[in-house]
């Protein structure tokens, strides 16, 4: 697992880059605020129901949450399920919130 600023995701944003982004909220989480992350709850990841990811197992994978404390737990779980570029988005959307908007 890597790291990213919410800066560094912005930046990437900013640049018009394409990537795969991860939100492991809630669903109501997602509803309430979210940057455009493809909403996988952690508790599928942690029941390994996240087939849809399976095609990405090589591709880098920008994960995200409230803290960065879920998101971190996902990373670790697709590191150990195979992912090989998991990268935690530290802060999460507190982070954002509060240093972007």
């Amino acid at each position: 697992m890597q790291t990213i600023t919410v800066e560094e995701l912005k930046a990437k944003f900013d640049a018009g880059e394409q990537f795969n982004l991860i939100d492991v909220r809630e669903p109501h989480e997602h509803a309430e605020f979210n940057v455009g992350g493809t909403l996988i709850p952690l508790g599928k990841i942690q029941s390994m129901d996240f087939e849809e990811l399976e095609k990405l197992k090589e591709e880098p994978l920008y994960i995200y949450c409230r803290s960065g404390n879920r998101s971190g737990q996902a990373c670790m779980i697709l590191d150990m399920a195979g992912f090989k570029n998991t990268i935690n988005v530290t802060g999460g959307m507190l982070a954002w919130k509060e240093r972007i908007g």
